[in-house]
C-alpha cells in the first residue's frame, strides 16, 4: 500500500467519500488496524442490519474505545441514525465510508448533524507514488491504485467502467435506461476539459436535455465527474458563463473516450495532461486542507486560463499545455489574467524540460510542478 497524504481527525467521527477503487477500504483497514470493521458488501451482514439497524450495537464489544468502521454506509442509510445515537450514548468514534452521499441525502439524513467531519479520497498523486511515479504511464492509465498492481491495467480500467455501470448506477437505481446512460458517458468524454454544452451533448446522444442534466448530477454525486465554474470575482471583462467538465481520473477518461481514425492524438493527449494536473490539484487541496475553491478563466474573446485556485492564501492561475516548447502566444491567457488580478501567482505548465520565467509567469515542466504543488500552494 502507498502511504497516503490524507490526515484523519484524532478523536472525531468522520465520513470518507470517494469513487470506488480509490483505496478507501485499504486505507481505513491499514490506518486503523484495531477497529471493528463492518463491510456492508457482505450479504449476511447487510441483510441483518437492513432488517434491523439497531443491531449495530450488537457488533461492538462492551466498553470498546477504538474506531468502528462501516464500509459502504450508503447501502443502509438508516444506520446513520443508529450511529448518531451511539455517538451520543457511548461516545463511539465511527468511520463511515461510501462512494456517494447521494442516497444518504435523498433519505433526508443530515450526515450526523455536525458530529462527524467529511473527508474525500482521491486517486493517488505523484507524491504518494514516490519512485513508482511514471508520467507517461500516468497519462495513459491514470492514478487508481489497482492500476499499479494489476498486470493488465487496460483490462482493469475496462472492467472498472463496466462494474461502475452495473453495480453503482444500476443497482442503486440511479437510472432505468442503462443504454442511454452509456451513450451519455461516451458523448460526455468528448467534452473532457472543454466548456460544457449540455444541449449539444443531448443532441449527440439522442437524449432529452433534462435527462442529460440529471446524468451530470449523478456523475458529480458519485464523485466521478466534476463541473468547474468560471472565475468571475470582480471581473473587468465579459466572461463565458458555462462550466468546464472533467472525469475524475485520466485513465477512466481515456477508457470511456472512444478513439476513431479521425481523432488527432494531440487532442486526447492534451486533455490527458490537463486532467492529470486537475487530479493532483484537487487532491492536494483536499488532503492538506488548503481551502481553495477551483475555477477556470475564459473571456468572451477567447483568453483562457485552465485553472484558478482562489482562497485566503491568494490567487493561483495555471495554464496546462502538452507542448514541449513555451511560446508567447501560449502565455496570452495568463497575461490577461495578470492584468485583471495583478497579485495572482501564475504558472505555465508544459511538457518541456526546463524551468523558466516570462515576466511574472513561471514556466515549469509538468513532471516538476506535480511534485512542487504542496509547496507552491
Amino acid at each position: 500500500m502507498y502511504s497516503r497524504l490524507i490526515k484523519p481527525p484524532i478523536n472525531k467521527s468522520f465520513f470518507l467519500f470517494g469513487p470506488r477503487g480509490t483505496g478507501k477500504t485499504t486505507w481505513v483497514k491499514t490506518t486503523f488496524p484495531k477497529a471493528v470493521y463492518l463491510d456492508l458488501l457482505e450479504a449476511e451482514l447487510f441483510n441483518d442490519l437492513l432488517a434491523n439497524p439497531q443491531r449495530l450495537e450488537n457488533f461492538i464489544p462492551n466498553r470498546f474505545n477504538d474506531w468502528i468502521i462501516i464500509d459502504e454506509v450508503q447501502r443502509i442509510p438508516e444506520l446513520l441514525n443508529e450511529a448518531h445515537r451511539l455517538i451520543e450514548k457511548n461516545h463511539y468514534k465511527f468511520i463511515l465510508t461510501g462512494s456517494s452521499a447521494r442516497k444518504l441525502k435523498r433519505k433526508g439524513l443530515n450526515l450526523l448533524a455536525g458530529r462527524a467531519l467529511t473527508y474525500f479520497m482521491h486517486p493517488l498523486t505523484s507524491r504518494e507514488l514516490g519512485t513508482d511515479f511514471d508520467l507517461q504511464r500516468s497519462l495513459i492509465y491514470g492514478y487508481l491504485p489497482s492500476v499499479y498492481s494489476e498486470s493488465n491495467p487496460k483490462k482493469y480500467l475496462e472492467s472498472y467502467i463496466k462494474t461502475y455501470l452495473q453495480e453503482e448506477i444500476q443497482q442503486e437505481g440511479l437510472t432505468r435506461n442503462m443504454g442511454a446512460f452509456s451513450r451519455f458517458l461516451e458523448t460526455a468524454s468528448f467534452s473532457q476539459t472543454s466548456v460544457l454544452n449540455v444541449s449539444a451533448i443531448a443532441r449527440e446522444a439522442a437524449i432529452e436535455r433534462k435527462v442529460v442534466e440529471n446524468y451530470f448530477s449523478i456523475l458529480e454525486d458519485l464523485l466521478i465527474g466534476y463541473r468547474l465554474p468560471v472565475f468571475s470575482k470582480r471581473a473587468k471583462r465579459r466572461l463565458i458563463s458555462h462550466c468546464k467538465f472533467y472525469f475524475f481520473d485520466v485513465g477512466v477518461y481515456r477508457t470511456i473516450r472512444p478513439r476513431g481514425p479521425l481523432d488527432m492524438p494531440e487532442m486526447i493527449e492534451g486533455a490527458a495532461y490537463e486532467t492529470l494536473f486537475f487530479q493532483e490539484l484537487m487532491a492536494i487541496n483536499e488532503y492538506l486542507d488548503l481551502g481553495y475553491k477551483l475555477f477556470y478563466y475564459h473571456t468572451i474573446d477567447g483568453r483562457e486560463v485552465d485553472f484558478v485556485a482562489y482562497g485566503k492564501r491568494g490567487i493561483y492561475a495555471f495554464e496546462v499545455k502538452r507542448t514541449g516548447k513555451a511560446t508567447l502566444p501560449m502565455l496570452a491567457g495568463l497575461k490577461t489574467f495578470l492584468k485583471d488580478y495583478p497579485s495572482a501567482k501564475c504558472y505555465f505548465v508544459y511538457g518541456g524540460k526546463r524551468q523558466m520565467r516570462e515576466g511574472k509567469i513561471n514556466i515549469i515542466p509538468i513532471q516538476d510542478i506535480l511534485q512542487m504543488l504542496p509547496k507552491i500552494l
